[in-house]
């Protein structure tokens, strides 16, 4: 595992954060997040046993999510700016490494996948795990503290990553015209108890959460009441049920985003996108014509153009250039480089065409880390994870981990001034109308939300 921390080039600030902030003094993440400084002992016996709570049971009347206690929501204000910054370096790191090789095992088809969602969602068992597997999560998310002998652990406290992965949402989602939601459903048995910790942390990490018990062998059932409690945005998600497991988890991250500056209605229309070199297919292409920040990566053989959003979040595009492969830019990217091509960019003027599209997917939190490394899937969710903490069953097994995934873009925007673009001469042709590469990233802490690529805007 200790070839999964990630460098501490990630925890770099990126392009997008102001000039200033990149001036901080580094503190260990560890130190931010840390439970306490203690290093607890990995036992050969059965932790303690965890304080445990009631699980409600499933009930198609009652479609309400659970009830929080207003003082879970402290945002815990001292030293958020600091927590923020590095922890979207961690989850920018593995997010992008996450993203590869989910892209690399579907190298022809659209792909979405949301770090802050992921990354959530393997704190929210971190919580649930025995102190060794509880390790294990620490060093895959970049929190170990890197001086533990090989017999202790010195953990972190999960409830303070989570509650600061829910500010950095905040930050964008801050008005009626960009959106972001996380819903979360766990579901176990109606008999089991569950911990206390994994309870609050579903809290922490959501917007609403929906915690119930019922037989698994009620998969219709299961899926209705997840259709219902997410407004018909979360369908048949679970295909099939292991019953002899004891825990389904299912996450939804939903960006709604706005462009900053609107495409021109009158100048969208159909036009060929090149799926491949023998494929195209017919597509509303929208088209601007203004003052853009963009770079022509001539190393890396690709252009990239920066689109601010309506808040505080930006899009990344990134176009290879005509005969270079989408694969090889992807294999590339880091966060490093992604810093810098924006430290790059420049404005000028482009004729700037884009597929309408909206996006979504539902990623296997197993079939992740697996497509990372076979060894990190069995220790953190597979045959070698323990989760004594997860509630009052001696071991839970987590048959289903699913994130779900949706990006919406709307076509408003404030109309740019046509006076500054007159002046600035003949704009540059920029047409996305072969596979292409995206990312959105909140702009005051440089956390990536979504990642992406369109092979086919028809799909």
């Amino acid at each position: 595992m200790q070839s999964l921390r990630p460098p501490l080039a990630v925890l770099l600030l990126w392009c997008f954060l102001a000039g200033g902030r990149a001036n901080r003094v580094y503190i260990h993440p560890f130190t931010l997040f840390a439970a306490n400084i203690s290093c607890d002992a990995l036992q050969t016996g059965p932790d303690e046993p965890p304080r445990t709570l009631p699980v409600e049971r499933l009930d198609m009347a009652v479609l309400t999510p659970d009830a929080r206690d207003p003082s879970e929501r402290d945002t815990q204000k001292q030293n958020l700016t600091q927590r923020t910054a590095v922890l979207a370096g961690l989850l920018n790191s593995l997010g992008l490494r996450m993203y590869q090789a989910l892209s690399a095992k579907r190298p022809a088809a659209n792909t979405l996948l949301s770090p802050v969602n992921t990354y959530g969602s393997l704190v929210a068992f971190f919580l649930g795990a025995s102190k060794k597997t509880a390790g294990s999560f620490q060093d895959l998310l970049g929190l170990s503290s890197g001086t533990d002998r090989d017999d202790c652990v010195s953990l972190v406290d999960g409830h303070k990553v989570l509650k600061t992965l829910h500010s950095i949402n905040s930050l964008a989602d801050d008005g009626p015209e960009d959106e972001i939601g996380t819903l979360v459903w766990l579901f176990t048995y109606p008999h089991v108890y569950l911990s206390a910790d994994v309870v609050r942390g579903t809290r922490d990490f959501s917007d609403s959460s929906f915690i119930r018990g019922v037989d698994f062998a009620q998969r219709e059932l299961i899926n209705a009441f997840v259709d219902l409690t997410s407004e018909g945005k979360v369908k048949d998600v679970l295909k099939d049920v292991n019953v002899s497991s004891n825990l389904l988890f299912v996450s939804f991250f939903n960006f709604i985003g706005n462009w900053k500056t609107a495409f021109q209605p009158d100048k969208t229309s159909l036009q060929e996108f090149y799926v491949d070199e023998s494929t195209t297919v017919s597509t509303p292409m929208m088209t601007r014509t203004g003052l853009f920040h963009y770079f022509n990566d001539k190393a890396r053989k690709c252009t990239v153009v920066k689109l601010s959003l309506s808040k505080r979040s930006d899009m990344l595009l990134v176009l290879p250039h005509e005969g270079a492969n989408l694969h090889h830019v992807e294999a590339k990217l880091r966060t490093q480089i992604m810093s810098e091509w924006c430290n790059s960019l420049q404005e000028g003027l482009l004729e700037l065409s884009l597929p309408k599209f909206s996006l979504s997917s539902t990623n296997d939190l197993h079939e992740l880390l697996r497509n990372m490394d076979t060894e990190v899937e069995d220790k953190l969710l597979g045959s070698q994870a323990q989760f004594s903490q997860f509630g009052n069953t001696n071991q839970f097994t987590i048959d289903k981990a699913l994130n779900k995934v949706s990006l919406e873009m709307s076509d408003e925007g404030e109309v740019e001034s046509r006076d500054k673009a007159e002046e600035a001469g003949v704009a540059l042709k920029v047409a996305l109308n072969r596979p292409f590469f995206f990312s959105v990233v909140e702009g005051e802490s440089g956390a990536i939300f979504v990642l992406g690529k369109i092979t086919n805007p028809t799909l």
